[in-house]
């Protein structure tokens, strides 16, 4: 046709939309955080190229996050060791001479080995963040050392042991929203590199059908971004807030009655008879039991009796003293106007009308979108019901809450309110992770008991049930270095990694000979008083010796902590190594599942390291540690692969619950050991589930299908059903001991701190610090906060992260950015009672009008982790731990108390309180830490390298 336009043809540029990445995937689990999820590792020429979340893993279902993608800078990082190590140089000044394998276990045998003989206790062995305690806590225990913890004391251990006490686990680790039917989301503190992929996930899934989020948090960043509430709360009040909130469900009624009845110690009796020896007491059987009054009977009954109907409101009188039950004191305790949103409004930072809209919104939800699941399931009281009544709100907290000098009784309150909605265990509520939940008196207890020559006499660290567990010698001295498990901090579960060096720096209460420690960063970020700690580890006594004789330390990289050893026996990169993720310790666990897992090693080093945990074997092998060898002596296991596969805790339970033997083949759970075993788990992606029976998924604390079935796999040796305790009678006894019962009685000075403290219904107190600190000198809080793109300090050695967060600044509230006459990008000058900093600082809207924040763990000290001198992170990277210290100030007595919650001794970094003022800008951020030597020099200015051809 005349006058048409040709068609003109455009070429597409032929673009491979699927390029070959890899010639191999090894699938194996992830270390750039606690999650643990599954990833792809995809090889090339036998290096590692690319890695990517696994899809098939029940954490994360293939999505992962940057610390994740960026594990391959991490396995890559100029900062790695590369031999074992031997100072040469003063300590300190990271000056050392490389060994071999042979010597440097030769010579931690030969400052061993006599203290083993001698004295034990002599030797302090700490562990950071090695998710393997159950392995190093069998070390210890061989050994014959009472002196073993791991990081928990400075990291959430309130939140541990608070769970454990009141309903029989915790947040995070060992229970997870039920993402699937929750209606509403409220969360208290959540560190953000926590948990975040399991989280991020569930929150997507819950805002996309309409559920809404509630943060409770001083800083709206990360998850609080995304809520569609927050609540800006003043540091230290979370409890406060939180028991106002119970406030005004209990005065509404909007409590669930019911469950209260079942399922905790609500109708329990108690003594309150207050000249009684028992005064605060439960009334027990001939058996031991509690008991209750039976609304069928109008009579006493065990609270487990068959067929019982608990009563809330009914006493009981016998021998001239009466018994009221839990629900009684409860009432009276928090319908108190002290809790009223009016009285506490102003200290909390939140307006009495919002806690009302909070509180209602809770009961709301609660009570009137209340869910129905059609399943069957019979109680531990032998009543069947036929469906599962659901309360769809769910909680979760982190170390917001906990890191307090009251955070346990935080985090108690924080359990005392989802069991007042019914929201635990329920459909919709927080649900525990197996092996979770058990009861506090279903663990162990601690055990101090050293003897030259033999192993601990028990586990290092357990759950006391009262004064009678406590770690202490004949004479009232603490039996630990730590003085865990003391009157000073009773229920310290988790120990106090935080005072260790102080402690064996002041010989209180003993010298020990040899600190022996693993991943764990004391030099610098992991410690208060940062610059203290460190000259402490230098520090000489009289006779020219250093106070603390000798230091043994293990890591994977050249960190700060590293220049302080004497001897250094390098760990490998995660990718290189076997670990074990089990049921024995911190597993991977969901709620509808028992999940365990491996690291297995998809490259050899290029290097002369060892995992630590090999390395363990072989010293305890060479040391002749009972069950580190056999009856002839020789060494049981060749390397941690082999003690992983043939140890057994107890017979037929081992580190890993896949592929056991059975007595007809492979089977999950109990088992003897199985030569293939680990290859059974790398086979299925390095990971092993036993899903949990439907009609067994929730109530499991009291559905008897749950605890049959918990048996079958090995989680437990019985049933062991209980209720959760709203009051709980150990820290009663503390209290009673305190008041002049017993035969063990804490000392003069301590009374009153246990009677205030330790009561046995969740309470608030001011933070410790306050009581110690000028507020009008001090008037501002300052807290931490770890970024989604870090974990601890691993993350500012990496290349790809790094660009995230290449330094820190303080960020400022808008009153008082503005009040000092503050722009982005000035400095100032920020004080404490124990020291001060120059730092830069940044403005931030959305921030509680009396708190200042940074990023944790960015600021580095020169000379670590292979980074330039003029590197972001050593010239304006800081940290807020050189305003920290590991006890309070003086208060004009002569006693220096540790700056920890009196009830658990978790290190309070949170109470902190400064004062600000604006300097000029220095050339770098103070104190400027003099430069340190390191092993590995510093790194390229450019890292790169080719993966295949």
């Amino acid at each position: 046709m005349k006058g048409t336009t040709p068609a003109v043809t455009h070429r597409q540029p032929d673009l491979d939309l699927s390029p070959h990445v890899s010639d191999e995937v090894r699938k194996t689990t992830c270390y750039m955080c606690a999650c643990r999820c599954g990833i792809d590792v995809h090889m090339k020429d036998g290096k590692v190229a690319y890695i990517e979340g696994n899809r098939d893993h029940p954490i994360n279902k293939g999505v992962l996050c940057a610390k994740g993608s960026a594990g391959i800078m991490q396995h890559n990082s100029p900062a790695r060791l590369r031999a074992p190590l031997k100072r040469i140089g003063p300590r300190g000044s990271g000056k050392f001479e490389e060994i071999s394998w042979d010597e440097a276990l030769s010579l931690a045998t030969e400052w061993l080995a006599p203290l083993r003989e001698k004295a034990p206790e002599k030797l302090a062995f700490f562990t950071g963040r090695d998710q393997s305690q159950s392995f190093t806590s069998y070390w210890a225990q061989n050994f014959g050392t009472p002196n073993y913890a791991a990081h928990g004391g400075f990291c959430s251990v309130n939140m541990a042991a608070a769970g454990i006490y009141t309903v029989g686990g915790s947040f995070w680790e060992f229970g997870s929203p039920d993402w699937e039917n929750t209606k509403l989301f409220m969360l208290f503190g959540v560190a953000e590199d926590h948990d975040s992929n399991p989280i991020k996930m569930g929150i997507g899934k819950i805002k996309a059908r309409g559920a809404r989020v509630i943060g409770v948090n001083p800083i709206r960043s990360g998850y609080n971004a995304v809520a569609d509430d927050w609540v800006g709360i003043t540091p230290g009040t979370d409890g406060l807030f939180i028991l106002a909130l119970v406030h005004e469900l209990m005065k509404a009624g909007r409590i669930d009655v019911d469950y209260l009845s079942r399922y905790t110690n609500a109708p329990v009796l108690v003594n309150c008879d207050p000249k009684s020896p028992e005064h605060g007491l439960f009334l027990r059987n001939a058996d031991g039991k509690p008991q209750v009054i039976d609304r069928n009977t109008g009579k006493l009954a065990a609270f487990d009796a068959k067929g019982i109907r608990p009563d809330l409101h009914a006493t009981h009188r016998a021998a001239g003293v009466t018994h009221r039950p839990v629900m009684h004191l409860m009432a009276e305790r928090y319908l108190d106007p002290q809790y009223a949103p009016e009285a506490v409004a102003e200290r909390c930072g939140v307006t009495p009308q919002k806690i009302k809209a909070v509180a209602a919104e809770l009961a709301r939800v609660a009570f009137d979108e209340a869910i129905t699941l059609d399943r069957e399931w019979t109680d531990f009281r032998g009543e069947t019901h036929q469906t599962m009544t659901g309360r769809p709100v769910s909680f979760h907290a982190m170390r917001g809450i906990s890191a307090h000098s009251n955070g346990f009784q935080t985090c108690r309150a924080l359990h005392l309110l989802q069991i007042l909605l019914g929201t635990v265990e329920v459909p919709g509520g927080m649900r525990f992770k197996p092996p979770y939940p058990k009861p506090a008196y279903a663990h162990p207890k601690p055990h101090s008991n050293s003897t030259p020559g033999k192993p601990l006499d028990g586990p290092h660290l357990g759950y006391p049930a009262g004064p009678e567990d406590l770690c202490l010698k004949p004479d009232g001295s603490p039996a630990r270095i730590d003085k865990a498990f003391t009157w000073e901090n009773p229920l310290s579960a988790h120990g106090l990694m935080h005072m260790v060096i102080s402690n064996a720096h002041a010989g209180d209460p003993y010298r020990i000979d040899t600190l022996f420690m693993y991943m764990a960063n004391m030099a610098w970020n992991s410690s208060m008083n940062t610059s203290g700690v460190m000259q402490m580890l230098t520090d000489k006594g009289e006779d020219g010796e250093y106070i603390i004789p000798r230091i043994i330390y293990s890591d994977s990289y050249s960190s700060e902590m590293v220049a302080y050893a004497d001897l250094i026996l390098p760990d490998t990169t995660y990718l290189e190594r076997y670990d074990c993720i089990s049921l024995l310790d911190r597993p991977i666990s969901e709620p509808n599942g028992a999940a365990d897992a491996i690291r297995w090693p998809v490259v050899e080093p290029d290097r002369d390291v060892r995992s630590f945990q090999s390395a363990l074997c072989e010293l305890g092998a060479r040391l002749k540690l009972p069950g580190f060898v056999n009856e002839d002596g020789s060494a049981r296991y060749a390397d941690y692969a082999d003690y992983i596969t043939h140890h057994e805790r107890k017979p037929g339970i081992g580190p890993l619950a896949g592929w056991r033997m059975g007595a007809n083949g492979l089977t999950h759970g109990r088992g003897a050991p199985n030569e293939a075993q680990l290859d059974s788990y790398i086979a299925n992606g390095g990971f092993c589930v036993q899903h949990i029976p439907e009609e067994a998924q929730y109530y499991k604390p009291w559905n008897m299908a749950y605890q049959e079935w918990a048996v079958k796999i090995g989680l437990f040796d019985a049933p062991q059903p209980y209720l959760f305790e709203l009051y709980s009678e150990p820290l009663r006894r503390f209290q009673l001991a305190a008041e002049g019962h017993g035969d063990r009685q804490p000392p003069d000075d301590l009374r009153e701190r246990i009677k205030a403290t330790m009561d046995p219904l969740p309470i608030w107190y001011a933070a410790l610090e306050d009581g110690y600190v000028d507020e009008a000198e001090y008037p501002i809080h300052a807290l931490t906060q770890r970024p989604m793109a870090m974990y601890h300090s691993w993350g500012s050695q990496n290349a790809w992260l790094r660009q995230i967060h290449g330094y820190n600044p303080l960020y400022l509230p808008a009153h008082v950015f503005e009040e000092h006459g503050f722009k982005d990008g000035d400095w100032a000058r920020v004080t404490s009672p124990h020291g001060e900093i120059t730092v830069p600082v940044a403005h931030m809207a959305a921030l509680n009008p009396h708190t200042v924040w940074t990023w944790n763990a960015i600021g580095k000290r020169k000379g670590a982790w292979a980074l330039k001198d003029n590197a972001p992170e050593v010239t304006k990277g800081f940290l807020l731990n050189h305003l920290i210290h590991e006890l309070l100030p003086p208060k004009g007595d002569g006693l220096r108390w540790s700056n920890s919650d009196p009830i658990t001794g978790q290190a309070a970094w949170f109470d902190l309180r400064v004062k600000i003022e604006k300097v000029p800008a220095p050339a770098e951020a103070h104190p400027v830490t003099p430069a340190q030597a390191s092993p590995v020099g510093q790194g390229p200015d450019s890292l790169a390298w080719k993966v295949g051809t």
